[in-house]
């Protein structure tokens, strides 16, 4: 599986509270931030190199997240917050990880004054950092959607581009929102350590699309699709079991506690390692084609059951991750124009999680950002599942050019949008009431 299926450890993600981080005094925060991420996350790297070495299973990435900075800065009462996300850029160079999730704040009812000074920071922080990420809770199932939050996001994601501009918006590809966000998640960029999670934490996010991918080509195409899924269940249990299996071990050389294993199948942009693959070779022409859908929600499915019978520790988002210019096979489906954004949209209704790395031209307007956040805001709300949306305006490119941001990122094809807007709901605000289905008290 490893040296033929491309089988990996995506992430091992050490969680880090900062709770006792807050200080009224700014300087101070930053201080404490850097001293604590140091302490606790000096070691990730080493015994992730040493898990690689021990059991020979690649382990892509290590990251780490925070508590949402935006609770930390409350009793500064600092306008400009760009320093936090300097100190914690600042410890993820000290520690070596890839990336620092947490620059984060939950506003889906509304905005405290830290929220508010959060948000408006994040173009100048994402611009000026190399490892952080930033992730906004704008909906939920519970609250419904905060439409003024919708849209200054989506002014936002605009502003972020515009800074970032020379690396083909590379700033907009560390923001994302969600609706009904998960507090143990350790993919990024919505990674951060929820209210309720310990003082330090190791959650670990498996991958294996070519493992799964490799277990259909030997079954071929005669089967039937309860076959299918059987096989993909039976894969996903080994996937689990073998990220369970890294995740203890790496949280008790931290001497820290083991928190959660995704199962998510997270693609990269190498070949054979691809969700668009799965799909094909699942039974649809092209992924994007009629029946994509109905396969992909097959695939997840097969995947969460296979999960949860290998770990009583699943958790995160667990599912089948589908963003666009990470996986070499949905770049090429959108190239050929088997896959539009409207497809898109309708797939992310049975998956993880959600519209992202999406790259649209870069004088999209912000009605349109902000009615395309909305539209899959409401699909997680009404569904009562998790949904995010990662999308890239890219300054100077139109309709079906390329932006090559490399490594893990990949490469995208800007996706029209359409002409037409939703500028009146842009302009109302306020708040899409919970629907009915929350009231199950």
């Amino acid at each position: 599986m490893v040296e033929l299926e491309t089988l990996d450890i995506r992430t091992t993600t050490l969680g880090i509270s900062l709770l006792d981080c807050a200080d009224p005094d700014l300087e101070s925060t930053c201080e404490k931030i850097y001293t604590k991420i140091v302490h606790h996350g000096r070691n990730l790297c080493a015994v992730a190199d040493s898990i690689e070495a021990d059991y020979g299973v690649p382990i892509v990435n290590r990251r780490i997240a925070v508590t949402p900075i935006a609770w930390i800065a409350g009793p500064s009462g600092a306008e400009d917050l760009t320093p936090l996300a300097m100190a914690l850029d600042a410890a993820a160079k000290e520690v070596g990880v890839d990336f620092i999730a947490g620059f984060s704040a939950y506003v889906h009812k509304g905005f405290t004054r830290a929220d508010h000074a959060l948000l408006e920071s994040v173009p100048n922080a994402l611009a000026n950092t190399d490892h952080v990420c930033s992730s906004f809770s704008l909906a939920s199932t519970k609250a419904g959607i905060n439409m003024n939050a919708v849209r200054r996001f989506s002014e936002i994601v605009l502003e972020t581009a515009r800074l970032t501009a020379d690396t083909g918006a590379l700033g907009c590809a560390k923001l994302v929102c969600f609706s009904n966000v998960v507090e143990d998640n350790p993919f990024v960029a919505g990674a951060h350590v929820g209210i309720g999670e310990p003082e330090t934490v190791l959650n670990v996010g498996v991958s294996g699309p070519g493992v799964v991918r490799g277990a259909l080509e030997r079954l071929g195409p005669g089967a039937d699709l309860q076959s299918v899924a059987e096989v993909i269940k039976r894969t996903a249990f080994k996937i689990t079991r073998v990220g369970e299996l890294v995740g203890r071990e790496a949280a008790r050389r931290l001497q820290t506690s083991f928190g959660i294993v995704d199962i998510s199948l997270a693609p990269t942009p190498a070949r054979g390692d691809s969700i668009s693959d799965i799909l094909e070779l699942m039974g649809v022409d092209r992924t994007g084609a009629p029946g994509t859908t109905a396969m992909l929600a097959l695939l997840t499915d097969a995947v969460k059951k296979g999960g949860v019978m290998a770990s009583s520790n699943v958790g995160g988002l667990s599912g089948a991750f589908i963003p666009v210019s990470e996986d070499e096979g949905m770049i090429a489906a959108v190239r050929d124009g088997a896959l539009s954004l409207a497809k898109l949209e309708a797939m992310t209704t049975v998956c993880s999680v959600g519209l992202d790395m999406v790259a649209v031209p870069g004088d999209t307007s912000a009605d349109v950002i902000a009615g395309i956040i909305a539209d899959e805001m409401a699909i997680g709300m009404v569904n009562q599942k998790t949904t995010a949306v990662r999308i890239i305006p890219v300054p100077g490119k139109g309709p079906n050019e390329t932006v090559e941001w490399g490594g893990l990122l990949g490469t995208a094809i800007v996706q029209d949008p359409g002409k037409f807007g939703c500028k009146v709901m842009h302009e109302r605000g306020g708040r899409i009431p919970a629907p009915i289905q929350s009231f199950r008290n």
